[in-house]
């Protein structure tokens, strides 16, 4: 991907500093949050998002994800690096979530917006078009006018890590983060999609400690692996999908291809959501009955194909 002018992403405003522990306010979990709650979600999850933004916990990562920022890499030198950790990203009733690992050091490193500016992105974001869940198939920027529907994306690690490889200490250090989102989401949210292994390994106790029951002993990871994690008493049940990392590594090996990727998506849409639709090979919008995707996902946005 060609460097855009620099003019558009020259500036990035500041982020005072924040305690690395998230406080923010909970929320009633019901069957179906009304307006009041969407909105108080809504606040709640954009003050966490600022105070992720501001987190310094973990020296290593720091260290690294600012140099990586100051020395950039050649295809990208007109750009500002974001140089933060990088929060989700999506709507604040989504009643799907996908799950990462950690942001890219010249991806969401350098854009500050999820799986935005790598070739993990260009992959994920196409296959959540093809399924009906992305506005456009592909993620440049953070102001390049992409839009989620019903979905969300977030990773248990929100700062880049050398080699993309964080410590069990910097992603149990993170956690607390996962958990409050989790927490926030958890009035709409009804299925997880946990990329790679490592996503699984720290997701599962998250949402322990998010009020969801995991089984004992803890479900394996596999590509295509479901678990039903039984809800607090006041909530809905949470089904949880294994997906392959979409990492070059997989990707260009064809270990997870894109139809496997739109089959994960679909089924847990289909379980998040309700009927779906899909595109076909030129773009064109189709329904997909036996797959079952994405309308419910999308219900508020009833204009959009």
């Amino acid at each position: 991907m060609d460097a855009p002018d620099a003019s558009s992403h020259s500036t990035v405003p500041a982020v005072p500093a924040v305690p690395a522990v998230p406080t923010v306010p909970t929320v009633p979990c019901a069957p179906s949050a009304p307006v009041a709650s969407v909105a108080s979600v809504a606040s709640a999850l954009v003050e966490l998002d600022r105070r992720v933004a501001g987190c310094r916990a973990c020296p290593r990562l720091v260290a690294w994800r600012e140099e990586v920022a100051r020395t950039k890499r050649a295809a990208f030198a007109d750009w500002t690096y974001w140089g933060r950790p990088v929060p989700g990203f999506g709507p604040p009733d989504a009643r799907l979530l996908i799950v990462g690992l950690a942001p890219a050091a010249h991806g969401g490193n350098r854009t500050g917006r999820m799986f935005t500016g790598d070739r993990s992105g260009d992959v994920l974001y196409q296959a959540l078009y093809d399924v009906g869940l992305a506005s456009q198939p592909t993620a440049v920027a953070a102001d390049d006018g992409l839009e989620l529907h019903g979905v969300r994306i977030t990773s248990p690690v929100h700062c880049a890590p050398p080699a993309n490889k964080p410590t069990p200490g910097e992603r149990d250090a993170c956690r607390p983060w996962l958990v409050q989102e989790l927490r926030l989401l958890r009035p709409t949210l009804r299925a997880v999609v946990v990329l790679g292994a490592f996503g699984w390994q720290a997701a599962l106790p998250a949402f322990a400690e998010a009020g969801w029951t995991v089984p004992r002993p803890r479900p394996a990871f596999a590509h295509g692996t479901r678990v039903t994690l039984a809800g607090p008493d006041d909530g809905h049940a949470l089904d949880v999908f294994g997906c392959f990392h979409v990492s070059q590594r997989n990707t260009f090996t064809g270990r997870l291809t894109p139809a496997m990727l739109r089959d994960v998506l679909r089924t847990a849409a289909g379980v998040a959501g309700g009927p779906a639709i899909g595109r076909d090979e030129v773009g064109r919008v189709q329904d997909r009955p036996a797959d079952r995707a994405v309308a419910l996902l999308r219900r508020d946005r009833p204009d959009r194909p």
